[in-house]
């Protein structure tokens, strides 16, 4: 196995226990997200806040990866994501997001440098429509149509 692929099995793992000061230790300074709807991101420190309220908002977010492949210091990782959206109901089972996702990563003296997210947040979007239509949206909280910390740190994405 690459010392590539172990970099970013470290870092979802960081991602899965919903550490920010762990994910942060494993960005380059320059990181990069990239979501599934192209929106771009980048600074540690910025992504490093962007999870701590990503987290606040799937408080149970978990990447399952199914099979993990590199060509030097690129990694793609196929799997799944899911989370249960803390909106105005509360994370209750209704509010529950599963899919199929991929990650590519880049790796660099052993950080990784980008991450990018690939996966179709409708279903996503649609739950949390439904939660919003059940009042107003709590302060801070900024649905997004794409999967992992985003824009201001406020949204919602998979990571």
């Amino acid at each position: 196995m690459s010392n590539e692929i172990n970099v970013v099995e470290s870092f979802i793992a960081a991602i899965n226990r919903r550490s920010p000061a762990e994910i942060s230790n494993l960005m380059t300074e320059d990181h990069t997200f990239i979501d599934s709807g192209g929106r771009v991101e980048s600074g540690r420190e910025h992504m490093t806040a962007g999870w701590d309220g990503y987290f606040r908002m799937f408080p149970d977010f978990r990447i399952v990866a199914e099979s993990i492949l590199a060509d030097g210091a690129l990694v793609a990782v196929f799997g799944s994501a899911s989370g249960t959206y803390n909106g105005k109901r509360g994370p209750v089972a209704e509010n529950r997001i599963e899919m199929p996702a991929a990650w590519r990563a880049v790796v660099e003296n052993g950080k990784v440098k980008r991450w990018q997210v690939y996966a179709d947040w409708t279903e996503g979007v649609r739950i949390i429509a439904q939660d919003q239509a059940a009042g107003d949206e709590p302060a801070g909280r900024q649905p997004r149509d794409s999967s992992g910390p985003v824009r201001g740190c406020r949204g919602v994405s998979t990571g």
